[in-house]
């Protein structure tokens, strides 16, 4: 059975997991928005030194904030370049567990805005896509990735790149008016 590392810092909770199977053999997390780059050292090396080696990495891709996004991201993939093992990419909404049939999830993207993405039937029919939250409505916030869902979605999905969904703030010169 696959051991996976399970990764993600799409939120302000850095979240760290160890999974066989459908078995949860280490999680954890650290709250802060700004600590992902410490936090998630401390909770792999924790995890580590209770649980077998992992097999892959699964890490959440986002939408998130650009650095706790990037830091989740180029962790998991250094950390398997130096272990010789894959990097499964999942969109971390998608690892939101809601038991409705119907629903939309949301997490904050600072700046007054939301990311957010609308399901049905636990497929996803709309988004991932930012918005003010007037903009969307009926939506369900103050969850998190679920680290059992994030490494189930790994064998149907396997994102490359990190999902951004704003224009970058730094521009070229030359780009600037």
């Amino acid at each position: 059975m696959t051991i996976s590392l399970a990764i993600d810092t799409a939120t302000s909770r850095t979240i760290v997991g160890i999974i066989e199977g459908d078995k949860v053999l280490f999680e954890a997390f650290h709250e802060g928005a700004t600590e992902h780059g410490f936090a998630i050292t401390e909770l792999v090396t924790k995890a580590l030194e209770i649980c077998p080696k992992p097999d892959q990495v699964v890490v959440g891709m986002g939408p998130g904030p650009f650095t706790g996004l990037r830091v989740g991201i180029t962790f998991a993939h250094s950390f398997a370049l130096a272990c010789e093992i894959p990097v499964i990419g999942v969109c971390s909404l998608d690892a939101i567990d809601i038991k409705e049939s119907e629903y939309t999830v949301a997490i904050d993207a600072r700046r007054k805005e939301i990311y957010w993405a609308k399901y049905k039937d636990g497929l996803r029919i709309s988004g991932p896509a930012v918005n003010k939250p007037a903009e969307v409505g009926n939506f369900i916030i103050d969850q998190y990735p679920d680290l059992k869902k994030l490494v189930a979605l790994s064998t149907s999905q396997n994102i490359t790149e990190p999902m951004y969904l704003r224009r970058p703030d730094a521009v070229p010169t030359a780009e600037r008016t």
